[in-house]
């Protein structure tokens, strides 16, 4: 077996700043400087890694004592001091890596072989890598040294992390921020390289490669010559996804599939696919966030430049994006992105991932409260079939019973017919002006309506009509009535106290007005007033009975007490004071 394999990160180092990939725009200043005779004596290159720090920092070096450098600003390679400097043997360019040599001693052994000057060639070139990792003290004695050096001297410091650099170290270098590689450039080298080895590549395995890079090219080729082993050099594009356990985007493209459909089975499914894959659950999740995102951007082809895909893919995610609207893109982001912040502390991962499938699946379904909160409503499933017993049902004349029967009827529409009541007595009309609910305060068609009430008393089934109750009642049978629901709902605290404050005030016909206090209590009366008169309807036994709501905008109602201002009232009284003080019994 062969020991002369060298890695492709080793083997396709960039010699020539023509053979840096993707800082073209850098290595043309560096190349200008070094044809105009313009040097600095220190260079701070600055980048995330394997962006070619190091590599143009070498080249740098070795232009600079070309003997004969080539019209275009590159080394030759052919000299005594290029072939010393590829050779590893050359006097005239040291590196130091600060990582391991980051204290005051290494500073001052390294100041002592600056004051040696070059023995062939024009400069002495002192590379310092990861310069941040330097202790404060080796900065401070590393400073004079810095700002004046012999003039053969140049300094060139590389670090992945700019910020960690003390001002003073800064302001005495010229600074040149490195790019990140685009995945497009990536892609270009890495065929270069398939061509040179002798491998066949799909440009599409390639593309996942430069992906999984993140922007780092010393890191595309270590997964290169990763997938190139385990494919014999044939790396096609299921076995590149096989090798890096690389999440298919034909797995995203079938879920978004599912929630243009509405088709939460479906997702589901997918989803137990992708687990059956070995998939982790939080990498799913953030693929997932990551597709969306690129369909929302592929919606607008002002913003497609944003997108590190061919024309090909770009046209596929724009023709899916289609089949949604921005909105659902913006909401499901969010989502998304939730569930990535709640992963960590949620005790079922699964389920949480399974809930933001449904969450997104019920995107696109009608929403009618329009609060924009991110998720959609599941369609009622029993309001067709209600609607249509409506229809069919035999026609009545248009009486108050009928009219408080028909499912449609709200409470809006028995204000509109009520007559006009005088303020209760100690108010005076200005004192309390009364906002009528809404529309979606009132009665509103829901699954409730096709179930039995919990006291027994139910709408009768879709092929027969609700049957009229006409027996007479007064107002005390009715207040009597709208107590007793409360007191069947021991457990709703806020309804109780609700409906002891606020009783029901007739206007006539059957109508009764409920006046509350806050915006909360109508449309906690709301959602329980189905129930509410039905069961009432039932001990009056009149269908006639219907109930508004309105809110109190003015002073809060005089006969409105809690349990504990009803308790601190009783308290009054001085034998059951002195009762309570002899027991020693506290309000609570």
């Amino acid at each position: 077996m062969s020991s002369n394999y060298i890695v492709s990160a080793r083997k396709y180092r960039p010699s020539t700043f023509n053979s840096v990939v993707g800082q073209k725009a850098l290595t043309a200043t560096l190349k200008n400087a070094i044809a105009t005779d313009r040097l600095a004596h220190a260079y701070l290159f600055c980048g995330s890694r394997g962006v070619g720090k190091t590599s143009c920092a070498r080249i740098f070096a070795k232009t600079i004592n070309c003997e004969h450098p080539t019209p275009d600003g590159d080394p030759c390679n052919e000299c005594d001091s290029c072939r010393a400097f590829n050779e590893g043997r050359s006097l005239n360019i040291i590196e130091l890596d600060a990582a391991s040599n980051n204290g005051v001693d290494d500073m001052r052994s390294l100041i002592e072989q600056v004051l040696v000057p070059p023995s062939t060639g024009r400069y002495r070139v002192f590379i310092i890598d990861e310069v941040h990792m330097l202790s404060t003290q080796a900065f401070n004695a590393f400073l004079k040294t810095l700002e004046e050096p012999p003039s053969y001297a140049v300094f060139i410091l590389a670090t992945t992390e700019k910020h960690k650099i003390i001002p003073t170290i800064m302001s005495r270098c010229q600074i040149y921020d490195f790019n990140r590689i685009t995945i497009a450039d990536m892609v270009d080298h890495l065929e270069y390289v398939a061509r040179e080895e002798g491998y066949t590549a799909e440009r599409q395995a390639l593309r996942v490669i430069a992906s999984k890079a993140d922007g780092a090219m010393r890191d595309a080729l270590s997964i290169f010559d990763q997938v190139a082993a385990s494919s014999r050099g044939n790396i096609t594009y299921r076995s590149t996804i096989d090798n890096l356990n690389v999440l298919d985007s034909a797995y995203y493209s079938r879920l978004v599939d599912c929630f243009a459909a509405g088709d939460v089975p479906g997702a589901l499914l997918i989803y137990k696919e992708v687990r059956d894959n070995g998939f982790d659950a939080h990498f799913f999740i953030n693929g997932l966030g990551g597709y969306m995102r690129d369909l929302m951007v592929s919606l607008n082809p002002a913003t497609m430049s944003l997108l590190d895909y061919d024309e090909e893919t770009k046209a596929t995610l724009a023709a899916q994006a289609a089949k949604c609207t921005p909105q659902f893109f913006y909401s499901a982001m969010s989502l998304c992105n939730s569930a990535d912040l709640n992963y960590r502390t949620a005790s079922n991962k699964n389920f949480l991932v399974e809930l933001l499938l449904i969450k997104l699946c019920q995107l696109l379904s009608p929403s009618p409260n329009c609060s924009g909160d991110g998720e959609g409503q599941l369609k009622p499933i029993a309001a067709t079939q209600t609607v249509q017993a409506a229809v069919t049902a035999p026609q009545t004349a248009t009486t108050p019973a009928s009219t408080a029967t028909r499912p449609e009827h709200t409470a809006a529409e028995a204000i509109a017919t009520a007559p006009k009541t005088p303020a209760p007595i100690g108010q005076s009309p200005s004192a309390s002006p009364r906002r009528h609910a809404s529309l979606s305060r009132g009665p509103k068609l829901s699954l409730k309506g096709a179930k039995a009430s919990t006291d027994g008393s139910a709408a009768g089934s879709d092929n027969q009509p609700e049957s009229v109750m006409s027996n007479p009642f007064t107002d005390n049978d009715l207040r009597a009535a709208w107590h007793s629901f409360a007191d069947t709902h021991p457990t709703e605290k806020i309804l109780i106290n609700t409906m002891r404050s606020a009783e029901p005030v007739s206007t006539g016909a059957g109508s009764y007005n409920v006046m509350v206090e806050t915006d909360i209590q109508a449309e906690l009366l709301n959602k329980f007033m189905h129930d509410i008169t039905a069961h009432c309807r039932n001990k009056v036994s009149n269908s006639s009975v219907t109930f508004s709501i309105s809110v109190n905008d003015g002073a809060p109602s005089p006969h409105t007490w809690n349990e504990r201002e009803v308790l601190a009232h009783m308290l009054q009284t001085p034998a059951l004071k002195e009762f309570v003080n002899a027991l020693n019994l506290s309000l609570l």
